[in-house]
């Protein structure tokens, strides 16, 4: 079994990492660093609350580090664990900077080590749908791709740290990795974007408010997030040559983890079927549409693919190199919305 520790046991920990870890065989939750808070003991029996992040560490037993701390503290904590010589799953956004990604793929690649960033949106039941009707040839040839991750919050998030100006905070750096992964996903990397990135509430001092049109040879794929929408509209709208899918964002995972369910309940990550996206064909001229029966979501694949990683030299579920091609995404988003144009990649 891999026995892993947590850097946090806030939300991150608590919904996103720790049900899926103690759910899982190849894993043993050993415990968090928890800075004031003593919460995981009470949660998961048997498991141990740390005091410092150097305790974490210097536990010889410890094979896996979770990195899911503030963005700006990802690279320091996360070359410390590679260090330290643990594995590491690090929260997106990976790091602030590019050279930051490439320093620790370098890092872990010299010491033998697994480090995967986690991108769990890979595995929301919209996205696995939709990647399924495209390789099934149901849409063709993209032509154009408008992917949006739309809330409305007209107050600050009480995480402090997501709302202050410090190096990765912001909804760029939030949401705009979930959606730069799958358009790197769908089409690869682009070849340059134009971005507008804005303030747009009142009480905010950063960022929560982007566009980004993705520029590739044949299609754009435009990528929109914001805290202001008041009535959401289709995550997904999908055109191509034969086909064009429209779906809203409707994966139900985040709300059973916060509702306290665990992931190997039953019928896990189902959607209703009045969530279900369609699909239309033009069929010799006429419009046609069907309903397109979801794939359940399943984040629990993320950390399948790790322990198959770690125990069985298999490929990661997201590569570092992976997680460094989506920032230097986001550092040419913030060069084109400052200089207001159009920058390469």
């Amino acid at each position: 079994m891999i026995n892993t520790a947590l850097v946090s046991f806030g939300m991150s920990g608590k919904v996103f990492h720790a049900p899926f870890i103690s759910t899982n065989p190849n894993f043993n939750l050993v415990g968090s660093w928890e800075r004031s808070t003593k919460n995981i003991e009470a949660a998961y029996p048997g498991t141990k609350s740390y005091d410092s992040y150097e305790a974490v560490l210097a536990d010889q037993t410890i094979d896996l580090v979770v990195v899911n701390s503030p963005n700006d503290t990802h690279y320091v904590y996360t070359k410390s664990a590679l260090l330290a010589g643990k594995h590491v799953v690090v929260e997106k956004a990976f790091t602030v900077t590019a050279k930051e990604a490439e320093e620790l793929d370098a890092l872990a690649n010299s010491k033998g080590l697994k480090l995967a960033v986690y991108h769990n949106r890979r595995y929301d039941a919209d996205f696995l749908t939709l990647q399924k009707l495209i390789q099934e040839g149901e849409i063709g040839t993209l032509q154009d791709v408008q992917i949006s991750f739309e809330r409305y919050r007209t107050t600050l998030s009480p995480k402090k740290h997501k709302e202050s100006v410090t190096p990765g905070a912001g909804l760029l750096y939030d949401l705009g990795p979930h959606l730069v992964d799958q358009a790197i996903l769908l089409s690869g990397m682009p070849l340059a974007v134009f971005a507008d990135i804005r303030i747009t509430r009142k009480v905010s001092i950063i960022d929560d408010y982007f566009t980004m049109i993705l520029y590739y040879p044949s299609h754009r794929i435009t990528l929109t997030s914001g805290m202001l929408f008041m009535t959401e509209g289709p995550g997904y709208k999908v055109y191509g040559t034969k086909g064009s899918f429209i779906k809203n964002r409707s994966d139900i995972q985040e709300a059973a983890l916060i509702a306290g369910k665990l992931p190997n309940s039953p019928n896990w990550g189902a959607e209703a079927p009045e969530d279900y996206g369609t699909l239309y064909t033009d069929m010799n001229g006429i419009i046609t549409h069907k309903v397109i029966p979801s794939i359940s979501g399943n984040y629990g694949l993320f950390y399948d693919k790790m322990a198959a990683a770690i125990l069985q030299d298999g490929p990661l579920p997201t590569t570092a190199a992976e997680g460094a091609n989506i920032i230097r995404v986001l550092e040419a988003a913030r060069n084109s919305a400052f200089n207001k144009r159009v920058v390469g990649i």
